[in-house]
């Protein structure tokens, strides 16, 4: 048995950005470029470290907002153009900068654009779902879900039918394309409130994550503080984020991510070239936007204009420093907990996945490095997946978790502030609406069924909590107000037409084509009841 415990957990999230009205929105490029910073670059990693026979498991999030775009044949066939194009600038890259430092960067990034295709196109058909449903059946991965369109679920417990949807939603979709119920559930946001474990487990959920204060400030003090589960009085376990360990990786003045040898995010040549070469790479307007190609490293707290030119190797050094460095601090916390604790520890490490590779381009070399180093040092540490904690340690100390969130200051205050609290009468009101429709027609069937179902696809679209941390931080607020006043909009439209008898074919089924999230969703999953409706997936 190993000393203590290692369970990485990855969330991959983004919001619905799929646009087919129009192929220039700029935010759809969110997902392209999550899809070739982030999440190609961590499946090669994991199929690298498969066919290496390293063994390994990683507890791994996938929101139903981002698993639907992933399957998505626009999304897959968009993406492709992107990757292309992008295939295209290095090209003209490798010339530019022949003879200068720069060359060798421009030669790793047309080598990284172009097995990123082959992966994506060859090898998957352009479906990543797959790729991840191939690591799960290795035994690589233990995927897990989170809220159908990442609504912040504290906020929306005043009607649980709507809490109940997003989850249903979830589990449903989960199953659909992995093949089995989640076991596991990410809180978006880690935002946890009193009586939300006990809707999770109406649909098989037997563990979640919170932030640090979750667990250690428990109705009941718990005994191992966040190193080991503990149990809700139903019976689902909670596991606490260790504050320590997440750091030291996501922070970018304390943890490895700002060291300067690190390629530096915001010098992009979108923004450095001339626009009569860059011109057919940013958004046809002449608006300026990231390409992906960036040469220059983090060099310190300078102006972005004094940056340094990267180095991949200083870089690929630094991530294996960095990796050794972060194995020997858990080898050393786990040996002083496991002291102190008649069981071994478990160190709690939650990441966005997105912060590897796109946020953090070495995030990936640093992972895989950590593993290997990890399986060949013989090290104390064991990686693990929570599930499979539970199922080792299946005792654990049962009491009450605290009300709690990941953001700033950790109790909503993020997604609940002076800048938007003013969407939350909309949200609340349009699901006591949803609720009644559901409650008024049990069976309905043709027209009015899709009415009802596209009614909640808008809600569930509405209530995204990316919008109120767009809004809350300052980025890209114009479009998170559009997003939130359009789909409130849609939904009302949908309502009065229910109740008044009036459905426009034309309109429901734009909607359909416009929003055409979870095709199989049922309206029903708002309904008053006190047992679940459970759809059976097909």
């Amino acid at each position: 048995m190993a000393k203590g415990y290692l369970a990485i957990v990855l969330h991959a999230h983004l919001p619905y950005v799929r646009h087919p009205e129009s192929e220039q929105v700029l935010e759809e490029k969110w997902f392209y470029e999550a899809v070739t910073e982030a999440y190609i670059p961590l499946l090669e990693v994991f199929n690298r470290l498969a066919a290496d026979n390293i063994p390994y498991r990683l507890t791994f999030s996938v929101s139903p907002t981002l698993l639907s775009m992933l399957t998505d044949p626009l999304m897959q066939r968009r993406y492709v153009h992107h990757l292309a194009k992008l295939i295209e600038l290095a090209g003209k890259e490798e010339s530019r900068t022949y003879g200068s430092v720069f060359h060798p960067v421009a030669l790793m990034y047309k080598e990284k654009f172009r097995r990123a295709y082959d992966f994506f196109v060859n090898r998957y058909g352009g479906n990543l779902a797959r790729a991840f449903q191939d690591l799960q059946r290795q035994g690589c991965l233990e995927i897990i879900t989170c809220a159908a369109t990442h609504g912040f679920l504290p906020l929306m417990m005043v009607n649980k039918q709507a809490v109940r949807a997003q989850i249903e939603t979830a589990v449903n979709l989960h199953s659909k394309h992995f093949g089995a119920e989640p076991k596991g559930f990410w809180l978006p946001e880690c935002g946890y409130a009193q009586g939300m474990e006990d809707i999770l487990q109406e649909y098989g959920i037997k563990y979640f994550i919170t932030d640090n204060h979750g667990v250690l400030f428990a109705q009941h003090r718990p005994r191992f503080g966040n190193f080991a589960p503990i149990y809700c009085p139903n019976g689902i376990a909670v596991f606490g984020r260790d504050v320590e360990s997440s750091k030291q990786v996501w922070s970018a003045d304390e943890g490895y991510p700002g060291d300067p040898d690190y390629r530096e995010f915001y010098r992009d040549i979108g923004y450095d070239l001339e626009e009569a070469y860059i011109k057919d790479y940013i958004h046809p307007a002449g608006f300026r936007t990231h390409t992906g190609l960036k040469y220059y490293r983090i060099t310190g707290k300078v102006d972005l204009a004094d940056k340094k030119p990267y180095r991949p190797d200083w870089a690929q050094h630094k991530a294996a420093i960095h990796a050794g460095n972060f194995m020997f601090n858990r080898e050393k916390q786990v040996a002083y907990l496991a002291s102190l604790m008649e069981r071994p520890p478990i160190i709690v490490a939650p990441y966005d996945a997105e912060l590897f590779g796109h946020w953090w381009f070495e995030g990936p070399i640093w992972l895989d490095l950590l593993i290997r180093q990890i399986f060949t040092t013989g090290s104390d540490l064991q990686l693990i997946t929570l599930g499979d904690y539970l199922r080792l340690h299946p005792r654990n100390q049962v009491t009450r978790p605290c009300p709690s969130t990941w953001g700033n200051a950790g109790y909503n205050q993020v997604w609940l502030n002076e800048k938007n609290h003013w969407i939350y009468r909309h949200l609340h009101m349009a699901a006591d609406r949803m609720t009644e429709l559901a409650d008024l027609y049990p069976r309905a069937t043709g027209l009015l069924r899709r009415a009802l179902n596209q009614a909640g696809r808008e809600l569930l679209l509405a209530q995204s909590s990316d919008w109120a941390f767009i809004i809350a931080t300052g980025t890209m607020v114009p479009y998170a107000i559009e997003r939130t006043k359009q789909h409130i909009a849609n939904f009302l439209k949908l309502y009065h037409a229910v109740k008044s008898g009036c459905l426009e074919e034309d309109f429901i089924f734009y909607l359909e084509w416009q929003n055409n999230i979870f095709p199989n969703i049922d309206y029903r999953s708002w309904r008053t009841r006190a047992e679940p409706y459970r759809q059976v997936v097909s």
